[in-house]
């Protein structure tokens, strides 16, 4: 951080952290009540993967559509927006009393937190350089290991002294707060009265970036989809976002059918798990920085960064058969490779504004998490809805989990060949 030129771009960040927190904490409530609701509303795991399906469909296109808004409403209309929206469908779900409810309340609350991250990247590459954006990403991004690890400790506490629907209710209405602090402090940098000429000069200082931002605000995503570095930053989200979203939604369930703890007693390991991924998040930023800061490309720096990124997380393969020695390795050795993720989370999200010029970042964000969420539904469609249900009829759940420690091991390492393949070296896109 450069003290000399000011640091009121960082409370931005500080900002886009809180939302990204609560977005994370929202959406994670549900798995953490996962056994308390089969019981009371009789689910089986197919119930709650095709609730989980609901959520991922909505996610993706809403994605697809939040972007797209975003960049024409701008970054503080949308975001306020986004989150008032998904918070009134996170209390909602205290409403719900079945499946289909569930369902419906999941729908909502996937197409409105989809307005999260297009608006996140976009006050990132409005509010920083070039070379700070990978940490400044990496930061907020974090915000999805605090909502991860907020909410096992404390939901399960709600839920078991108040009642599940509390625990829908106290969470959603966070984003509120956040509301009143996002409208008391943002606007756009051109606007700032709080930003010095100093730190404004440094926020613009990527001179080479000048031309490419000569360009109507509405790109059509359309057109987005012409480009090799869309397809790029679009499959590299379709492989690796449902390995993610796998530990978010399923985690608990195999802490509790592996080792047989409890509600509260499988708090503490899904905790510890997100608190290793946030070393990942913000380390993640750190290591192309300091690349760039040895005169690498950011392009080169970025890729490099998430080759090794993804070497990080192939251990994970091995999960079950470090636990089988003591559960305290698997919840290692699943924290090290959800750190790996969140670092490559950082610099993935951070090509696009490499790639693309900022009034088409939002877009294309939402383009690859549209991508991300469709391959979150063909996991769990294929394997999670079939293969879960199949393996616990037989008794046998630790065969289906051993195969998606599998597929999420080699994830990552086939997304980078893909991204490589398709953009080689850095191809800044100019939009006429």
């Amino acid at each position: 951080m450069n003290n000399k030129v000011g640091n009121y771009r960082w409370t931005i960040c500080a900002l886009v952290f809180f939302a990204t927190t609560v977005n994370y904490l929202d959406r994670q409530v549900i798995s953490l009540l996962k056994s308390v609701l089969s019981e009371d509303l009789k689910w089986d795991d197919g119930d709650y993967a095709n609730i989980e399906i609901a959520f991922k469909l909505f996610y993706s296109f809403g994605m697809l559509i939040a972007g797209s808004i975003i960049d024409k409403l701008g970054t503080k209309k949308g975001y306020a927006a986004a989150t008032g929206l998904w918070s009134l469908a996170a209390v909602g779900h205290a409403f719900a009393s079945s499946t289909v409810g569930f369902m419906v309340a999941r729908a909502f609350l996937g197409v409105t937190e989809a307005g999260n991250f297009p608006a996140a990247i976009k006050s990132t590459a409005e509010w920083f350089p070039k070379k700070e954006r990978a940490l400044a990403t990496g930061i907020f991004n974090s915000g999805t290991n605090i909502g991860a690890i907020v909410a096992p400790l404390t939901v399960p506490v709600i839920a078991v002294y108040w009642g599940w629907q509390w625990a829908f209710i106290l969470t959603g209405l966070i984003g509120f707060i956040w509301l009143v602090l996002w409208q008391m402090y943002y606007t756009s940098p051109q606007d700032s009265k709080k930003l010095s000429k100093a730190e404004y000069d440094y926020i613009h200082s990527d001179k080479e970036d000048e031309e490419a931002e000569k360009v109507t605000e509405k790109v059509a995503w359309i057109k987005l989809l012409g480009y090799k570095q869309t397809w790029a930053f679009a499959l590299g989200k379709f492989l690796t976002d449902p390995i993610w979203w796998f530990y978010l939604f399923w985690l608990p369930d195999f802490l509790q059918s592996q080792y047989k703890l409890t509600l509260m007693e499988m708090t503490i390991p899904v905790a510890v798990v997100y608190m290793i991924s946030t070393i990942g998040s913000v380390g993640g930023g750190y290591l192309p920085m300091a690349f760039i800061n040895r005169n690498w490309p950011a392009f080169k720096a970025r890729k490099t960064s998430m080759f090794i990124f993804a070497m990080f997380v192939f251990p994970v393969v091995f999960s079950q058969k470090a636990g089988e020695i003591n559960m305290w390795l698997a919840v290692l050795v699943i924290g090290i490779a959800a750190a790996a993720h969140q670092a490559w989370s950082a610099n993935i999200f951070t090509t696009v504004s490499d790639m693309f010029p900022k009034k088409a970042t939002a877009s294309v964000t939402g383009i690859g998490g549209m991508a991300g969420g469709l391959g979150g539904i063909l996991l769990t469609w294929a394997v999670q809805k079939n293969m879960f249900v199949y393996y616990r009829e037989l008794g046998q759940i630790e065969t289906a989990y051993l195969i998606m420690f599998w597929i999420c091991g080699g994830a990552y390492l086939l997304a980078w060949l893909v991204m490589h393949l398709l953009v080689p070296k850095m191809n800044k896109v100019i939009l006429d």
